[in-house]
């Protein structure tokens, strides 16, 4: 029978880092049929599997939703990018890669906050069963999962000088920010298995792609969950760019695995969500829940660059593209190692913005190059050798929020961060910016530093930094929130995930974090994912 045509158990919408986590375990029962519908095309492209293949991921169309944000007013009115991956895999497959959990402290908010079973020791049996560390077995560590997490085989000189600078100034050193403690400098571990890409479609999806009961479909973009009274019971959906409509059925769930954007679009397109932000386009309200699309939060990440005089960092040179790249390429597909098996951001750390706090706040990326606009301005790039160091504030006070633009489900979603909003986001930039400079300007980097590019020498009092910052500053890429879990009337789902107030509809990504996590988000997102499908199976099996 043709798909839509065809009843499956499971629908899991979304073939990004969560989808792919859910249509391993629940296919795992040859009883249990699984489909999964992903928007984008299949994981093909080289750049994907490549490590340094993220450049050019970033002005990808075909693989990255490269959304763009509303007007933010305390950001000088920008619209500011936003990639998300749009394949399969997801953002774990245009992402830097890096491996990092976020602090314990985070997991034991979530369950201080009701939300039972998610405190840090519950999670972490989940970050171990989704993890094969190449360095086997350990208290913090799985051996046997899907997910490889390698040190790097390639880093350019500058990243561990980056680390020698930062230990310096006084900052601890640490060799693994997956172990006991997240705080301190050191080389990121990476989701990479002998040098290649390891994207959660590699880690936990094709390995299980031949079973006959999960069918996979790509380029199916969901318009709409069909609903009977409160029950979730199928989706409709688009196939490809001309197809018509499709319409599959779920016998027992529902699960939305789109992300932080996607899920609350497609709530609030099926008339899910605030009744305020469905009527006014025409949509029926079928559940009024206050919280869909609410509570947005993301890392706000700011840049200091400086000009390198070493020669060292990597430069988008004649010599560099006819000499330096086909020697990288041969060593790439020989042997997996050099210059391409970098994630480019190598090193990096997590540090405290002021002594006396409890927790790491501020995270570090190290760029051994000139990195602005995403990747997208590469005239300075082009033009000097250099070095990033990026910095974000790990738990940001401002919330924002994901709507309508419209009722047309082709449409992309309205994204408002609502950056800066909250007056100590600014603060905390701001000693981010401080805290960068003193690294860098550290005696360990001193041979290699040539001068300051951004935010530059003229920017020194607080005043002229708050204004780079809102000029200069972007994502660094890890939004959640938005289909909060909780038990209040602000809440989406409840700490089994299921929307509340309805039945057969779960929503399982990183939309469901009630806070930010103090790190990357995609190991995260795997272990809510693994979390997610054990309480599916328990249900199903009560």
């Amino acid at each position: 029978m043709s798909t839509e045509e065809q009843g499956f158990d499971y629908i899991i919408v979304g073939g990004g880092s969560a989808g792919c986590v859910l249509a391993n375990r629940l296919s795992a029962d040859p009883n249990v049929s699984v489909c999964m519908l992903e928007a984008g095309p299949g994981d093909w492209n080289p750049l994907i599997h490549i490590p340094i293949g993220i450049i050019g991921l970033m002005w990808s169309k075909m693989f990255n939703w490269a959304y763009y944000t509303a007007p933010q007013k305390n950001m000088n009115g920008r619209e500011m990018f936003w990639p998300r991956g749009k394949t399969l895999g997801g953002s774990s497959s245009i992402n830097a890669q890096c491996y990092t959990r976020g602090n314990a402290w985070d997991y034991d908010h979530w369950a201080e906050l009701g939300n039972r079973g998610w405190g840090f020791r519950d999670m972490l049996g989940y970050f171990r069963k989704s993890e094969k560390h190449e360095g086997g077995e350990s208290e913090y560590h799985g051996g046997e999962g899907g997910y490889c997490v390698s040190s790097l085989r390639h880093v350019n000189p500058l990243s561990h000088t980056f680390v020698e600078a930062a230990v310096a100034c006084g900052y601890p050193r640490n060799d693994d920010f997956g172990g006991a403690t997240e705080e301190g400098f050191g080389l990121y571990s990476v989701a990479q298995d002998n040098g290649r890409r390891c994207s959660n479609a590699d880690a936990f999806l094709h390995p299980v792609a031949h079973r006959k009961n999960l069918t996979v479909i790509t380029r199916a973009r969901a318009k709409k969950i069909l609903v009977e009274g409160k029950r979730a019971t199928g989706v409709t959906y688009k196939k490809g760019w001309f197809g018509g409509d499709r319409t599959l059925t779920a016998r027992r769930e529902v699960l939305l695995c789109g992300g932080a954007i996607n899920s609350p679009q497609l709530l609030l397109l099926s008339g899910v969500g605030p009744a305020e932000e469905i009527e006014p386009h025409g949509i029926p309200l079928i559940h009024e829940l206050k919280g869909v699309g609410r509570n947005l939060q993301d890392h706000l990440d700011v840049s200091v660059v400086e000009l390198e005089k070493t020669k060292l960092s990597l430069r988008l040179s004649p010599k560099f593209l006819l000499v330096d790249a086909p020697k990288a390429a041969y060593e790439y597909f020989v042997h997996g190692r050099g210059q391409l098996v970098s994630n480019v951001a190598e090193s990096g750390g997590f540090a405290k913005s002021d002594p006396s706090n409890q927790l790491a706040d501020l995270q570090l990326h190290f760029i051994a190059t000139i990195e602005q606009d995403h990747g997208h301005n590469l005239w300075n790039t082009i033009k000097h050798h250099g070095y990033t160091l990026r910095i974000c504030d790990l738990r940001p006070k401002s919330r924002g929020r994901i709507g309508l633009k419209s009722a047309d489900p082709m449409a992309d979603a309205l994204i408002d961060p609502n950056y800066l909003d909250h007056p100590d986001d600014l603060a905390q930039l701001v000693k981010a910016v401080k805290i960068g400079r003193q690294i860098l300007q550290a005696p360990p980097l001193a041979a290699h530093r040539d001068r300051e590019l951004e935010p530059g020498p003229d920017v020194v009092d607080d005043a002229a930094i708050e204004t780079f910052i809102r000029e200069r500053a972007e994502t660094i890429y890890h939004p959640v929130g938005t289909c909060r879990m909780g038990h209040d009337d602000e809440a989406v789902v409840d700490d089994r995930l299921k929307v509340h107030g309805m039945q057969g509809l779960r929503v399982v990504d990183a939309s469901i974090m009630p806070t930010l996590v103090g790190g990357n988000t995609n190991a995260p997102t795997t272990a809510i994912a693994e979390k997610a499908a054990d309480m599916i199976l328990e249900d199903a099996a009560a």
